[in-house]
């Protein structure tokens, strides 16, 4: 994403795909072209879930419906929970980190980043990440493997700590750190899905992200 993005810019309405797209930073028309694949695959299983749930979809549908084979949508989601879990976003989230002023306190950084993501990905494609929490709720599988690809996206987020702080990216307390906040977004969307999504998420996530930096208040 270039440095001079806005996230709490308010764009016109369209699609979150296209909106990631955009945030990206230049591809090349190779990169241009898996992206759109990858799109397309992800637009292809919510469709078909939507119609006819989780457990009754399986690979060979979504690649009839993404008018791919399976074997492509293997090639890009190892397994049919990374369709619903993997969106383009990690690369957002870093380089609107990257962005924020040096001397943030970083845990204020993602405060910020995180929120107005939030915001902007529910002002763009509120169904979809409804959805997908729901899910989340309901299908073991999806949660089991959301902790297992919340490995990478810490490794993402304590590169960023490091370059902050100085510090280590496998040092123990950057790792934990990490994943405290990680965390705090995961239990958010959750807590949100299971109240039936009438909360503001992004208040939500801003509750989680105060409690990792205050603790427990009484």
């Amino acid at each position: 994403m270039p440095e001079n993005v806005d996230m709490s810019a308010t764009p016109r309405p369209r699609s979150l795909d296209s909106l990631a797209e955009d945030m990206q930073p230049q591809l090349g028309l190779r990169e241009r072209k898996k992206l759109k694949t990858r799109v397309a695959i992800r637009r292809a299983t919510y469709r078909l879930i939507a119609e006819q749930g989780y457990d009754a979809t399986t690979v060979e549908q979504i690649a009839e419906a993404a008018e791919v084979s399976p074997s492509t949508v293997f090639r890009y989601f190892p397994t049919k929970e990374d369709i619903v879990l993997t969106d383009e976003f990690d690369p957002v989230i870093v380089a609107a980190l990257r962005a924020r002023p040096a001397g943030e306190p970083f845990l204020e950084s993602v405060r910020h980043v995180l929120v107005e993501a939030t915001r902007l990905i529910l002002a763009h494609d509120q169904e979809e990440t409804i959805q997908r929490t729901t899910l989340l709720v309901q299908v073991p599988a999806l949660r089991a493997r959301m902790m297992q690809s919340m490995a990478t996206s810490s490794r993402n987020l304590c590169q960023v700590i490091a370059e902050r702080t100085g510090r280590d990216e496998g040092e123990l307390e950057v790792r934990s750190y990490a994943m405290a906040i990680l965390g705090a977004v995961y239990e958010a969307s959750l807590y949100w899905a299971e109240r039936d999504h009438k909360d503001d998420l992004a208040e939500l996530v801003e509750r989680s992200l105060s409690a990792v930096r205050d603790g427990l208040r009484a």
